[in-house]
């Protein structure tokens, strides 16, 4: 008997990345494990995608007061050469921290997507990272994001009860600087990141990974429609590229985690000098903060009871 359940268990899939109790099929926590994202499409209605997208607008244009600590953010080529225009969808290319805005947060509490987190997080969730990602035409090479991993932003653990959730709100393709991912490089781990040489700059804290896989390594242009969402993993290798086209590609995205994970110590590692960015960015708008405090401000429950020790 021993020796059938001990052939039964070899025969079972080992998971590490995904968890029992949500969503996904064996076949898809297969592909997760083996690739770092899972692409669903047609997720969302057009009724929720037009909600989100005309609550971005209102922001971008003035027209609503912003949430305490939200950030409205200009692209670096508009700081840099000034005059023109300065607010509205041409110019705003993010909206970072609205975890407190309710309309928004419908995207972090749809009930179809958190059937899904809970396959990555456990059935106690929390949103810990919020985004509104605009790319306007016209507004070159700073529009892209370097190669990274978003674990290297987080002060908080493990890495494999964490993950991204990013819907294409407008349809994203090559030409308007979708996705890109290198599958299977969430099982590399952390690695050492930099700001990237790019003489026409680059945007604060983008910073990238310092040593890029080989040219002919594996990577996948996530062209999506709007109302597709992607989850990844916070260690996979993905940025996108800039806007060529004459439209917008605008996206929503929240990196969720398991409302039990813990805050660890990064000083005297790689990530004590991004950190050192955030702070300093953060300490001009609020006065002196603290970095594992300016996390604990993103977060907010999605669902489920959280440890007191935990986030």
């Amino acid at each position: 008997m021993s020796q059938r359940l001990e052939l039964l268990q070899k025969q079972m899939p080992s998971f590490q990345y995904t968890l029992d109790g949500g969503i996904l099929t064996k076949e898809e926590r297969q592909f997760y494990e083996e690739n770092g994202f899972i692409v669903v499409r047609q997720i969302f209605t057009p009724e929720e995608v037009k909600e989100w997208t005309q609550r971005f607008r209102e922001y971008a244009d003035g027209q609503l007061e912003r949430k305490y600590g939200m950030q409205v953010v200009r692209d670096i080529s508009l700081v840099k050469k000034g005059g023109g225009k300065q607010w509205g969808e041409e110019a705003i290319t993010k909206i970072q921290d609205w975890q407190e805005d309710e309309v928004l947060f419908k995207f972090c509490q749809n009930p179809k997507v958190i059937q899904y987190l809970k396959s990555f997080c456990g059935p106690d969730i929390k949103s810990v990272h919020t985004m509104f990602i605009n790319k306007p035409p016209n507004m070159g090479k700073t529009s892209r994001h370097p190669i990274h991993q978003d674990q290297v932003y987080f002060p908080f653990g493990p890495a494999d009860r964490i993950a991204a959730g990013w819907a294409a709100l407008e349809d994203a393709n090559r030409e308007n600087g979708c996705l890109v991912v290198y599958p299977g490089t969430h099982k590399v781990g952390p690695v050492e990141h930099c700001y990237p040489d790019w003489k026409e700059g680059v945007n604060k804290a983008y910073w990238g990974v310092k040593d890029m896989p080989p040219e002919n390594a594996p990577k996948i242009h996530l062209e999506m429609k709007a109302g597709d969402i992607v989850f990844f993993h916070p260690y996979l290798f993905h940025g996108s590229g800039e806007n060529r086209t004459t439209n917008f590609r605008k996206s929503i995205c929240c990196h969720f985690a398991s409302a039990n994970c813990q805050y660890h110590d990064i000083k005297g590692t790689f990530h004590e000098n991004l950190a050192k960015d955030i702070i300093a960015y953060a300490s001009k708008k609020f006065g002196h903060v603290n970095y594992l405090d300016i996390w604990r401000f993103k977060c907010r429950l999605v669902q489920g009871n959280p440890d007191p020790l935990g986030l």
